[in-house]
């Protein structure tokens, strides 16, 4: 455990230079001989262990009398350990750039060392599965389909499975044939997407050729690696792989000396778990793949089975592996009795069981001396024989190879799983380890099995973690309740894994921060990979105050999703009811700190917190899956979409924030096309469905919503434009005349005449149809479908009864009583947006016309000389703007105050109003004053031009001229960027021109003029010529004394540098009146044309702000807007009376009204889904893909064929025989006369040829 500290603190530090890992010296040892053990077969100039007399040190040839008393070299007593001097990077000369981490380790080195450096520093992919080559060593003849077996069966299961492959590296044998299978992979695979095979070699460092390459007690960076002949096989390492792990015994060119050690590596590794960080279900599945083999590695698979690893064995390909073929299959069946010699009691092999044995190590290993030792390993191999599978490889596909391991890995567990667990729980673990979601369909969810929730829920976790959608799908299908699941504890675990490099993990500690109160700054996210050594419980069981839990994840959507929607999960942690922030930090300490009964209750809407997550992680699969499941398609669409959006502009790298921005968009499509189904199969449901206010996603609407995601393709839909039309004129006709209603403002009693057209009376036509058919179903709710258009509609609606009591204790709308026509009609004019619109629009140039007057006719003197009539008036009319942006800042909507200052800032239109009111205020209080009375002059007249400008903003409403503003909008920035250029320009030209024509004038009046001003109007021609050039009279009084100039008289010309001055003047002229202002006429041009084709989306996109702006302001127009402000401080702070337009753009629907629009609306998100899938797989690439896996099956059930074909043809020869040899039993028997028999013999029917004239 020590050790295992150094490294958990050695890879705290981890860097790339040499300096930086000097820390693995210290850990990892290296065996040196220290004990001569003469070899008797060298004649004393070998030692044991390989090594020459020479080579050994004083020390270990001194020890006389130990090397007389000993008779065989053991590491472990004749060896010791030293800091390694073999590790870092080996580049392969004449191969590949790609670099291979080695490192030279001791035998007994703990493999808990090597396997954290092998996924921490070397950056290794946790493996789902290990696949151990054993056999096939030295030079070996490989066969053929051996070969085939590890290219095509071996390699693409690994990669499939996300494996490693451990061989020996060397370039010898089965090592060589999977490096090159590996290579083959690599130079094939299309895409990054796909797992990489991952090949680790294992060898004994004294084998390895060339190996004082390696040495450097520093470590190398990297290497440099010379190889022999690429051809034959050789000792050298193999570069096709990723790792080497070169394990030193201290003997040189000795074989074996890595098995103790490959075998205890396996071990470790089939303890831990896989995903991420170790948050899978299973532990790492392990499988030894014995090739060929001596009888060396009969050791080697005891021990491993004697850790309950599996094995596979390619049964026909030589060696040992026949050997054990022939053991097991012909053997296994043979009776078993306790042998007498047993005097413990205990069952052992029976005497048969040995005398089988024997014969076949004779059969197979007939030059072995020690044929004892080899059926005792074979016996107790023997009795793990349920641990070993035996694969046919040159019978079989190796395209199924994958299968054939996962077969090999589940019979070897199911002989330890218990009997209370489910048989094929093993099976479906590896299939999600693996990610085979097409095993798991075909064997496990086919429909033979009935899985229960408990078979499914540690699974669950796994797949959603580890990113597997195709598994959350197939989970759900078949048993799993996600409602029973997904509780705010499992929700907390979800967000505890995230991994810390990407964005979501800043976030989240950030408002850990936060809640911990300390001051404590987040590391940016490291490039790094989180250690391994940090375990699922590490991050999910860290305590009560160090997690993350539901009060950081609301944080991070407030930071998101807060401009638009009420705080998430604060009801669950029961500060819904605190508005402020620190006293909310502090109830959720406590809560934390003591038992949180909140962990074990149900998610309330589980699909759409699996979806924030994934969105939040930008798995896209994930999230598109999660999306069909959730409800309330459209709004969850743009959520999804305003999430992303947000965090792209978080985002630093730039490839995940395209990929943000694309899913994000993916989303917006998606709204836009599933409320395209709905407008067309039902307007006035998917009106309500525009505007109903969803508590899955914080009480906002699917506008609201789409308006914080800048969803401009969203709001292009006609069905949005026609929506918002209807509530832009209210209860009047939308084809009613402009000049209509401009004059029904001076003949108010118009409005009470058929001059304007109202939608009373097709109002009340539709409501009777609408009763008449829902009066056919008793629980019909007869308000389903009623869509808030205008004033009155809300009305309406309150008096009967539609509008149920808002979220949060919010008492019951105000319910006044009917009105009659002479009042309803004139609210019903007065109160439309449109008129509001107008109203505002006729004001605000009287509001210009009379700031003109008094700035141009009546702007007198500061008192007490007094002002004029016209300034009062003036004021007071800007008093009641101000109030009435301290009313639309800080008393409309229900968001809170944060919300609203937030929405409020972020208007462009609402900045133009702060700096117009701001000036404007300054420029009166410096006007008041005889000393600043010109400066608040200033301050007015600049005032007043923002107040012009603001006057573009009532063309947005227009769709020939909206469109136009968001393109001037647009060109103004490339102003911005052309300013930057010009400035540069005019500040290299004018120092220049003014340090040569006038090098001594003092007076900074003149420097800046002639610096900044005189340049910039070169540019529109204004080029004073008798200036510049001093062949040009100059009639200007000037002087050359310095004195006076330094007085302030104006300085002489000076004629040295004049010919410079021109050059630069016509350099100057040439780059900016052709260089740049072309640039800007293209930059320009190029603006338009981006601009164009899509500035009706733009204009419609900003229509809705305007709307809304006027929908939600009083009907009168400054300054008498001061009346409705004494009206509603009176209705709202005296009599108590709710504000009936806080519901604007706001539907609140009973719950049986609710969930009847929200399964309409699923309705039409499958059905739109199917034709989809329809379209999809009628497609040409769908289509290919078919064909190609019908191609597939074909082949398959054709090599099927063949195989069954030879087989009959086996059993044709073998009946054959078997004829020849009873029909030469029967002539025998017939010839002999020794007895005579009771019948005569069978004769053969001539109908029944054999097989030979068949032939």
């Amino acid at each position: 455990m020590k050790d295992t500290g150094e490294v958990r603190g050695s890879t705290d530090k981890l860097g790339k230079s040499e300096k930086d890992q000097t820390w693995i010296a210290k850990i990892y040892k290296k065996r040196v001989c220290t004990t001569f053990v003469e070899d008797s077969s060298s004649n004393g100039a070998l030692c044991q262990c390989g090594g020459a007399r020479d080579a050994h040190s004083s020390v270990a040839l001194g020890d006389c009398f130990s090397t007389a008393i000993v008779n065989r070299w053991d590491s472990a007593q004749h060896s010791s350990e030293y800091p390694t001097d073999a590790f870092g990077e080996v580049q392969f000369a004449g191969a590949s750039k790609r670099h291979s981490h080695f490192l030279r380790l001791s035998w007994d080195t703990q493999p808990s060392l090597v396997y954290t450096l092998m996924t921490t520093h070397w950056r290794l992919p946790i493996p789902n599965l290990v696949v151990s080559v054993v056999g096939g060593e030295g030079r070996t003849k490989v066969k053929t389909w051996v070969r085939e077996v590890l290219r095509q069966g071996l390699v693409k299961a690994a990669q499939r499975a996300g494996a490693w492959i451990f061989t020996t590296g060397l370039r010898e044998g089965v090592g060589r044939c999977v490096g090159e299978a590996v290579r083959d992979h690599a130079t094939a695979a299309s895409s990054d997407s796909l797992n990489k095979v991952v090949a680790v070699g294992v060898a004994p460092w004294g084998m390895v050729h060339n190996r004082e390459q390696l040495v450097n007690p520093k470590g190398s960076f990297p290497a440099k690696y010379y190889t022999l002949n690429s051809v034959r096989d050789s000792c050298c390492l193999d570069n096709n792989y990723q790792s080497f792990l070169l394990v030193d015994d201290g003997r040189e060119g000795r074989r074996g000396g890595d098995m103790a050690f490959r075998t205890k590596l396996e071990d470790h590794i089939s303890h831990q778990r896989t995903g991420i960080w170790g948050s899978g279900t299973i532990d790492i599945p392990v499988l030894c793949m014995l090739i060929s083999g001596d009888t060396s590695s009969l050791e080697r698979m005891d021990l491993s089975l004697k850790t309950s690893i599996p094995w596979l064995v390619l049964a026909g390909s030589g060696g040992l592996a026949d050997f054990l073929t022939d053991l097991l299959e012909n053997v296994s069946a043979a009776p078993v009795f306790q042998s007498t010699s047993e005097v413990d009691g205990e069952p052992g092999p029976s005497v048969d069981l040995k005398e089988k044995v024997a014969e076949r190590v004779k059969k197979h290993f007939p030059a072995e001396s020690e044929s004892d030792k080899l059926v005792e390993r074979a016996l107790s191999i023997y009795q793990c024989r349920d641990l070993i599978s035996i694969h046919y490889g040159e019978q079989e596909s190796p395209t199924d190879f994958d299968t054939v391991l996962l077969k090999a890995l589940v019979g070897a567990s199911k002989q330890r799983v218990s009997v209370e667990a489910s048989p094929y729980n093993e099976e479906l673990k590896l299939a999600v380890a693996w990610n085979r979601v097409d095993i798991a369909k075909s064997e496990l969810f086919n429909g033979d099995i009935q899985w229960r929730y408990q078979d499914l829920k540690e699974s669950m976790s796994d797949v959603l973690i580890n990113d597997k959608p195709q598994f959350v799908q197939l989970f759900t299908e078949n048993g799993l309740n996600i409602t029973e699941y997904l509780t705010y504890g499992r929700l907390e675990q979800l967000y505890c894994s995230v991994p810390d490099s990407t964005l979501l993990y800043q976030l989240l500690q950030r408002q850990l921060v936060v809640r911990l109160g300390t001051a404590t700054t987040v590391p940016a996210a490291s490039s790094e990979p989180k250690s391994p050594l940090r375990m699922p419980e590490e991050n999910f069981q860290s305590g009560p105050t160090t997690d993350i839990t539901l009060f950081e994840i609301s944080g991070v959507l407030d930071l998101l999703l807060g401009d638009t929607c009420q705080p998430f999960y604060f009801d669950v942690l029961g500060i819904s009811d605190i508005s402020s922030k620190r006293k909310a930090v502090k109830r959720v300490s406590r809560l934390l700190c003591e038992n949180r009964s909140y962990q074990d209750q149900r998610c309330l809407y589980p699909w759409a917190s699996l979806f924030i997550w994934a969105v939040l992680q930008n798995r896209t699969e994930m999230a598109t899956f999660f999306w069909e499941m959730a409800g309330e398609s459209v709004l969850t669409a743009l959520s999804g979409c305003k999430m992303l959006r947000e965090l792209s502009k978080l985002e630093s790298e730039t490839e995940i924030k395209l990929s943000m921005k694309d899913l994000a968009q993916t989303f917006e499509n998606l709204a836009h096309d599933i409320f395209n189904s709905c407008y067309h199969s039902d307007e006035s449901r998917s009106f309500d469905l525009l505007i109903r206010k969803s508590p899955v996603w914080g009480s906002t609407t699917c506008l609201q919503m789409g308006m914080g995601a800048d969803a401009r393709l969203f709001f292009s839909h006609d069905g949005v434009q026609s929506f918002l039309s209807q509530i832009w004129w209210g209860d009047m006709q939308r084809d009613t005349a402009v000049w209509k209603l401009l004059l029904t403002f001076f003949c108010p009693f118009l409005c009470y005449t058929n001059f304007i057209s109202f939608r009373e009376d097709g109002n009340q036509q539709e409501e009777e149809g609408r009763s008449s058919d829902e009066d056919l179903s008793p629980d019909a709710d007869n308000h389903y479908g009623t869509t808030i258009f205008s004033f009155s509609d809300i009305k309406h609606i309150e008096a009967d009864g539609q509008l149920s009591s808002p979220i949060g204790g919010v008492p019951q709308p105000f319910r006044p009583p009917r009105r009659p026509f002479i009042v309803s009609r004139w609210r019903q004019f007065w109160f439309a947006p449109v008129t509001a619109f107008l109203g505002n629009v006729l004001m605000y140039f009287l509001f210009l016309v009379l700031y003109s007057y008094v700035l141009l006719l009546d702007f007198r003197d500061p008192p007490p000389v007094g002002l004029a009539m016209s300034e009062y008036v003036l004021y007071f009319w800007v008093f009641t703007m101000v109030c009435e942006e301290i009313r639309e800042t800080f008393f409309s909507g229900v968001m809170t105050l944060r919300q609203r200052l937030r929405v409020y800032i972020q208007d462009v239109w609402n900045k133009f109003d702060l700096l117009a009111i701001t000036l404007f205020i300054s420029g009166l209080i410096c006007r008041m004053f005889e000393w600043s009375y010109e400066y608040g002059r200033e301050l007015l007249c600049v005032a007043f031009m923002v107040f012009t400008l603001r006057l573009i903003h009532i063309f947005a409403i227009h769709k020939e001229l909206g469109p136009k503003i968001i393109i001037v909008g647009k060109m103004v920035k490339d102003v911005f960027f052309f300013l930057f250029f010009l400035g540069v320009w005019i500040m290299a030209y004018g120092v220049a021109n003014q340090a040569l024509l006038y090098p001594h004038d003092p007076n900074f009046d003149r420097i800046f003029r002639r610096v900044f001003y005189r340049p910039y109007l070169h540019i529109y021609g204004q080029i004073p010529v008798e200036e510049v050039d001093v062949k040009h009279v100059w009639d200007v009084e000037c002087t050359e004394n310095l004195t006076l100039v330094e007085e302030g008289a104006e300085q002489c010309r000076n004629p040295s540098g004049n010919w410079l001055v021109v050059i630069l003047l016509m350099v100057y002229l040439l780059v900016t009146n052709i260089l740049l202002i072309n640039l800007l006429i293209a930059m320009f041009s190029n603006t338009f044309t981006e601009v164009q084709a899509n500035s009706e989306f733009y204009w419609k996109f900003q229509r809705y702000n305007l709307i809304v702006q006027y929908h939600s302001r009083p009907s009168l127009a400054p300054p008498f807007i001061i009346f409705s402000h004494i009206n509603l401080f009176i209705k709202r702070k005296i009599r108590k009376v709710p504000s009936v337009k806080v519901q604007q753009f706001v539907l609140q629907l009973s719950q049986k009204a609710a969930n009847r629009l929200m399964t309409w609306e699923t309705i039409q998100k499958e059905d739109f889904l199917t034709a989809q899938n329809k379209i999809q797989k009628s497609s040409d690439s769908e289509r290919l893909k078919r064909m190609s896996v019908k191609m597939d099956s074909v082949a398959k059930h054709m090599a099927e064929n063949r195989d069954l074909d030879q087989r009959l043809r086996a059993l044709e020869s073998e009946m054959e025989n078997c004829s020849n040899a009873l029909r030469w039993i029967v002539d025998t028997l017939a010839q002999g006369g020794a007895f005579k028999p009771p019948r005569p013999p069978p004769t053969f029917r001539d109908g029944v040829p054999s097989s030979s004239s068949s032939s």
